[in-house]
C-alpha cells in the first residue's frame, strides 16, 4: 500500500503543524504523520513562551521574526491557547549582572524591540513577591505565552482547511522520497520534512542533535502572584551550557493563575520520569528569588526532551545527504518561539522565494559538514 504528496511532514508538534500550513498554503498536497497526539512532545511538555532571544545574531533574528509572525496570527488563536503578552523581567541578581542587562538592553533596542531596565525599586513594584535583594531587571514587554499543544491543533486545522491530511501513523525510516511506517505502508513525497523534534536524529541519523531533558512544575491558583515571566539572567549560561546538568529559575504566570516553574536541563538522561533530586534544586533555585513559593501549593511535575544542537540554533533546509529531505529541527528550548518562523523559511527556500531574514545560518550543512570531517570523511 503507498500514497504520494508533495509534503510529508513527520512530527504533529507546533513546528510540524506549522510546516504543515505553510506547505498547504503553497497549494501542496501534505500529510502530516505522527503516532502521537497533536501538540504533544516537547510541545505539550514546554512553558509556551515567545521569547526574543539574543544569544547570537542569527538567534536574535528568527526569535524576533516569530515573535512578530505570532503577533500577527494572534487575533484569530482561540481562546484555548492561552495567548497574552504579560512580558518577561530578565533579574539580575547583582550589579555585574544589571551591566550585563544594560547591554541586553541597547542591543534589544538597536534592533528595534523595546526594553527597559528596571532598578531594584522599579523591580520591586513590578514583581513584589521577588527577593528583595535583587538588584534589578529588564523588562522586555512585547513577549508572549500561549498555550503551545492548542496553539499546534489550531495550526493543523488550518492546514487541514487547505489540502493537508493528519495520518497517525509511527514513522520508522525517512529518504529517497519514501516514508515507511510501522504498519508497513510506505508513503511516497516530494519534499519530507522531518520535525521530529528530539527523535529526529533516529530518522536522519547524520544531524548533530542530543536529547536534552527537563523538568517543569505546575502550582495551584495564585492569580497575580506574579504578573511576567521571570527569568535569571543566569538562565542563558544553563541553556547555552554543554555541561551535563543545569538548573535556573523560571517562572510563568498562566491565565489560570496557576504558575509553571523551571528550569532544568539534562544530557545523558533517558528515562521520562521526575527525579527528585533534580527538582529539589531546581525548587530551591526557585525559592531564592521567590522566598514565598514555600507557602503555594504544586499540583503536578513532569520531565521532556527538547532537541539540542551543538550552537543552539535549529536546523532548517535541506538535508546534506538526502535532496528529498529538509530537517526542521534542532530548535532546544525554542522551538514554540521559533516554529512559525522556521516553517515561513522552510516554504521560502521550497518555493524559491526571498525570504524576511537570510536563512543560511540554520541551513544543516553548517553543522553537517563539521560532523562529517570529524567522522574523516570528504
Amino acid at each position: 500500500m503507498s500514497a504520494n504528496y508533495d509534503a510529508i511532514i513527520v512530527g504533529a508538534g507546533i513546528v510540524g503543524t506549522a510546516c504543515a500550513l505553510e506547505c498547504a498554503r503553497d497549494g501542496m498536497r501534505v500529510a502530516i504523520l505522527d503516532g502521537g497526539e497533536v501538540g504533544g512532545g516537547a510541545t505539550a511538555a514546554g512553558m509556551g513562551h515567545i521569547v526574543v532571544m539574543d544569544d547570537s545574531p542569527a538567534q536574535l533574528a528568527l526569535t524576533r521574526y516569530s515573535q512578530i509572525l505570532w503577533q500577527d496570527l494572534a487575533p484569530e488563536l482561540p481562546s484555548s491557547s492561552e495567548y497574552e503578552t504579560p512580558g518577561t523581567i530578565w533579574i539580575a541578581a547583582d550589579e555585574d549582572e544589571m551591566k550585563e542587562l544594560s547591554r541586553k538592553c541597547m542591543n534589544y533596542r538597536h534592533h528595534n524591540i523595546p526594553a527597559e531596565v528596571l532598578d531594584a525599586q522599579a523591580l520591586r513594584e513590578a514583581e513584589p513577591n521577588l527577593n528583595p535583594a535583587l538588584a534589578g531587571g529588564l523588562l522586555v514587554p512585547q513577549d508572549a505565552v500561549l498555550n503551545a499543544s492548542s496553539a499546534a491543533r489550531h495550526l493543523l486545522d488550518r492546514a487541514i482547511w487547505g489540502d493537508a491530511v493528519l495520518l497517525r501513523k509511527t514513522v520508522v525510516s525517512i529518504g529517497n522520497n519514501r516514508v515507511h511506517v510501522s504498519d508497513g505502508t510506505v508513503f511516497h513525497g516530494s519534499r519530507i520534512v522531518n520535525a521530529a523534534g528530539a527523535d529526529a536524529a533516529k530518522l536522519t541519523p547524520e544531524i548533530p542533535i542530543k536529547r536534552r531533558k527537563g523538568h517543569l512544575v505546575l502550582t495551584d491558583r495564585y492569580p497575580k502572584f506574579v504578573r511576567h515571566q521571570l527569568v535569571e539572567l543566569s538562565y542563558l549560561k544553563g541553556a547555552g551550557s554543554i555541561a551535563p546538568e543545569s538548573i535556573a529559575f523560571n517562572v510563568q504566570p498562566r491565565k489560570s493563575g496557576q504558575m509553571l516553574i523551571g528550569s532544568s536541563r539534562q544530557y545523558d538522561a533517558e528515562g521520562q520520569q521526575v527525579e527528585q533530586p533534580v527538582l529539589d534544586r531546581m525548587m530551591e533555585r526557585a525559592r531564592y528569588y521567590l522566598p514565598q513559593l514555600d507557602q503555594l501549593t504544586a499540583v503536578r511535575a513532569w520531565t521532556g526532551f527538547r532537541a539540542a544542537t551543538p550552537d543552539k540554533l535549529p536546523l532548517i533546509g535541506p538535508s546534506l545527504h538526502d535532496p528529498t529531505v529538509f530537517l526542521a529541527t534542532g530548535h532546544e528550548g525554542l522551538g514554540i518561539t521559533t516554529a512559525l518562523a522556521t516553517a515561513r523559511l522552510l516554504a521560502d527556500h521550497i518555493a524559491g522565494r526571498v525570504s524576511e531574514i537570510p536563512r543560511e545560518p540554520y541551513f544543516p550543512s553548517r553543522l553537517q559538514v563539521g560532523t562529517m570531517i570529524e567522522r574523516g570523511h570528504s
